[in-house]
């Protein structure tokens, strides 16, 4: 099994990368910290131009039709650049309404017309792809017709304007919209089962790789600046202290992006520990990214607590993304409760 990325897989994190750097830097977080959305629309439409919202979409309704370990490579970037807006709900909302049969919703969705939001069950028994009903915490809602919904019988699409009470909450991460809403046993739009796709798993994985871009931006942005901070003539980065805490970033960063990418091929190969894979790399790349982002505010002192720096940014993006598909502490018990890795 090959884990190296290919020359085409390098080609779309490379542009991937340079677009956020350009249009999207990580400093527009506090300039629309107090606007309804944290991406403009001409910057969301500008990213679906470049193919970025349908990388996994089948190639009949605008897609690239691309594995998931493609897909994975350009949510690394997403987490590094800590891009804003709703990537994970919209990709996967495209891929719903395809495969349940809404074509012309699903290409709406790719070339950026239409946006989706991602709803995370906070109370209520699971929907059976007939009715959802319940509270659910709302991830990047506004400007999005649609809810992607995650249960274990499956994934569908719900209309935003079905749902009721909804509130909005102040997020910790100010790139990130949260509101809270509820479900009054709503039908869903369209609806997959998971035995025809496992949707959360898919979710997971490409969570992971946004927590592993976060992790390893972290860890960049520590050692550049115990390379460049000088403190008693010398830089900050020959005290062992500094020296150890960059090494053991470096090394969870690395581990959390080999387990995130076998987790991706696993999927795509069929293997029999598939879930195994990706509940380990969730766990795995949560733990690397608050870890390291904590870490880096330590290595950058006292500026790296203030506003205007980036490094508390990383570490509260992370905390938001490691909750997506259910808590950290569902994710250890599902891990434990499957049989030994192959």
């Amino acid at each position: 099994m090959d884990l190296l990325p290919s020359a085409d897989q390098l080609e779309l994190a490379a542009v991937a990368s340079e677009f956020f750097a350009e249009q999207v830097p990580i400093s527009a977080i506090r300039d629309r910290r107090d606007e309804p959305s944290a991406i403009p629309r001409k910057l969301w439409s500008a990213g679906a131009d470049l193919g970025l919202l349908g990388v996994s979409a089948a190639e009949d309704v605008g897609g690239s039709g691309l594995d998931l370990d493609d897909e994975a490579l350009l949510f690394r970037e997403l987490g590094r650049w800590l891009v804003p807006g709703p990537f994970l709900a919209s990709g996967g909302g495209a891929r719903r309404a395809g495969r349940a049969g809404h074509a012309g919703l699903a290409r709406s969705i790719v070339t950026g017309e239409v946006l989706v939001g991602l709803a995370q069950r906070r109370d209520g028994e699971p929907g059976d792809g007939r009715r959802v009903a319940g509270t659910f915490d709302l991830f990047d809602r506004p400007d999005a017709s649609y809810v992607l919904v995650v249960d274990p019988s499956g994934a569908g699409l719900l209309e935003t304007a079905s749902l009721e009470d909804v509130r909005t909450i102040e997020c910790i991460d100010p790139g990130t919209r949260l509101a809270s809403a509820t479900a009054a046993g709503t039908a869903p739009l369209c609806w997959v089962p998971a035995e025809d796709e496992p949707i959360r798993s898919r979710g997971l994985v490409l969570a992971s790789a946004v927590l592993v871009g976060i992790a390893e931006a972290a860890r960049d942005q520590a050692v550049e600046h115990a390379k460049t901070r000088v403190q008693f003539g010398r830089p900050i980065g020959v005290n062992q202290a500094i020296k150890h805490a960059c090494v053991d970033m470096a090394v969870a960063a690395e581990a959390a992006w080999e387990q995130t990418l076998f987790a991706a091929i696993s999927m795509r190969s069929g293997r029999a520990d598939a879930e195994f894979q990706v509940l380990a790399a969730n766990v795995v790349a949560g733990r690397a990214a608050v870890g390291n982002a904590a870490a880096s505010i330590q290595v950058h002192g006292g500026m790296g607590y203030t506003y205007e720096h980036d490094a508390h940014l990383y570490l509260k993006r992370a905390h938001v993304v490691e909750q997506f598909f259910g808590s950290t502490r569902e994710r250890l018990g599902d891990l434990l409760a499957q049989e030994a890795a192959q």
